[in-house]
């Protein structure tokens, strides 16, 4: 990649890369007077609103309902330093993608502010537009510059985009600091060290003159940054078509692994062929895989994060694939699916997938309106505790096993969770409280995966000898209706004939 340029114009918010005087190629006045010469310019016309936008307004004012006469900071965040002077690819916080519509690549150190009224409150989105060409930033700043990363918005672009009155960030201490004394600001403070110091500075200077609102500033983040979360809970109808959508890219995604397999076989070093088969895929359909994805061949698959992807692939062993592709809006499916290497299950594979397969259908069978999220756990673990029992490991009665308090032994070989919710993040609403979440109530739009498994470690010596170093998961997405749920990843086959007559059919195995 190119050596990067040193630019050093203040920003208000902004992290700028440290100077390196060792690399820096300094600027002639004959170049800077011939760089922004001659150039086509810019045109004129605005572009669409975001597909989000339909529903973002909706969003914000929901939240601005939850804090009345507050003033609430939703900061993108920055781009972060992946090594020395090169960033990670920029991923902004998830709830300043729900609350704008913004998603891939948008937008470096913007904010969301939603500035309190009498009848509820305006938005506005602080981000630095992009510069005139006659701007040393155009092309001295590798992080913004046009030059380096392309051609960025306007003020007024922006706002066609996100439906969002705009402002340059070079205003937002003022705007932030606006009637201070009296107007209670809350910031998703994770988000953006920058933001938060510049917010907590203002509560400062609010205890200084006695102002309560600096009173409990930390509780009050941390329940801004729970009701941000809980308000993702339920989906719209665009968040679940997005959902669809994803669960769509991923079945590509899965489908040419399949058509991959013998070569991955042949090549040696395979898991690291099948990620990158997928990872073509999520970025050629969508932004990205939506977390990294776990290729896991052989007893690998009984490490349950396993994404190291560095074995190989062999004639017999069964690959447990979870992955899901994230699309540009930045909502992402999670799938798994374990498949014969071969296109044949063994018979002790075979036993092992079906019980998961039962497992969740039962999961999948509880999860309806009215029910709670952990209804779907506990009707998973059932049949696996069941199996358990039946197969001669489990070392107690299913009962006892099932009483979580004094038991939990089939948890040696499930230690994970059933269900999690899914959206923006793979572990949606992560920040949400205990009530809402496990013990939280079933209702039409929430979307949840159902994913139980049996992970029995080569090395597990309570396990019969010819099970051992297999590890099975089976993990759909789906969205509860009025009436059930619907399962949106339900193109990729699940029954363990269809899923070995899919095989046949794409790789004649």
């Amino acid at each position: 990649m190119p050596d990067v340029a040193v630019f050093s114009k203040g920003r208000s918010v902004s992290d700028q890369q440290p100077k390196l005087p060792n690399r820096q190629m300094p600027f002639s006045e004959a170049f800077t007077d011939l760089i922004w010469r001659d150039w086509t310019p810019y045109d004129s016309g605005l572009p669409d609103p975001l597909p989000a936008t339909d529903a973002t307004a909706a969003r914000r004012h929901a939240l601005a309902a939850l804090f009345p006469g507050e003033r609430l900071v939703v900061p993108a965040g920055g781009l972060k330093v992946r090594s020395n002077d090169t960033d990670h690819r920029f991923r902004p916080h998830s709830a300043f993608a729900h609350l704008t519509g913004l998603g891939t690549d948008r937008e470096p150190d913007a904010v969301l502010v939603l500035e309190p009224t009498d009848d509820g409150a305006v938005p506005t989105l602080f981000f630095n537009p992009r510069a005139a060409r006659t701007d040393e930033e155009f092309y001295a700043s590798s992080r913004y510059g046009e030059m380096w990363v392309g051609r960025r918005e306007s003020l007024d672009e922006m706002a066609a985009l996100s439906q969002v009155p705009c402002a340059s960030l070079s205003t937002l201490p003022d705007a932030l600091a606006k009637n201070a004394d009296s107007t209670r600001l809350r910031v998703v403070r994770g988000a953006s060290a920058q933001v938060t110091a510049m917010v907590d500075e203002i509560r400062a200077g609010q205890a200084a003159s006695g102002a309560s609102a600096v009173a409990g500033a930390a509780e009050a983040d941390d329940e801004f940054e729970t009701a941000v979360s809980e308000l993702r809970l339920v989906k719209d109808p665009f968040e679940i078509e997005q959902l669809r959508a994803a669960c769509e890219a991923t079945a590509v995604g899965f489908e040419a692994v399949i058509a991959g397999l013998p070569e991955a076989v042949r090549r040696g070093r395979g898991e690291r062929w099948v990620e990158g088969l997928f990872g073509l895929h999520a970025r050629h359909l969508g932004n990205a895989a939506g977390y990294d994805t776990i290729a896991a061949s052989g007893d690998h698959a009984n490490t349950l994060h396993w994404i190291r992807n560095d074995g190989d692939l062999r004639p017999g062993d069964l690959l447990l694939l979870d992955a899901g592709v994230e699309l540009d809006s930045l909502y992402t499916a999670d799938v798994t699916r374990t498949l014969p290497v071969s296109g044949r299950f063994s018979p002790a594979q075979r036993q092992v997938y079906e019980a998961v397969l039962e497992a969740q259908q039962a999961g999948i069978d509880a999860a309806r309106p009215g029910a709670t999220f952990s209804d779907i756990h506990e009707a998973a673990i059932a049949v696996i505790a069941r199996k358990l029992f039946d197969w001669g490991i489990l070392p107690v009665p299913v009962a006892d096993s099932l009483d979580l308090v004094n038991g939990g032994h089939h948890r040696r070989w499930m230690v994970h969770g059933t269900s999690h919710h899914l959206g923006l993040d793979v572990h949606d609403c992560a920040q949400a409280r205990l009530e809402h979440y496990r013990l939280g109530t079933l209702e039409p739009g929430m979307v949840v995966t159902v994913e139980p498994g049996l992970y029995f470690k080569s090395t597990d010596l309570m396990v019969p000898e010819e099970l051992r170093g297999i590890g099975v998961r089976i993990e759909d997405d789906i969205v509860i209706t009025a009436t059930g749920n619907e399962v949106l990843s339900a193109m990729l086959p699940r029954d363990p004939d269809e899923v070995e007559a899919w095989l046949a059919r794409v790789i004649g195995a």
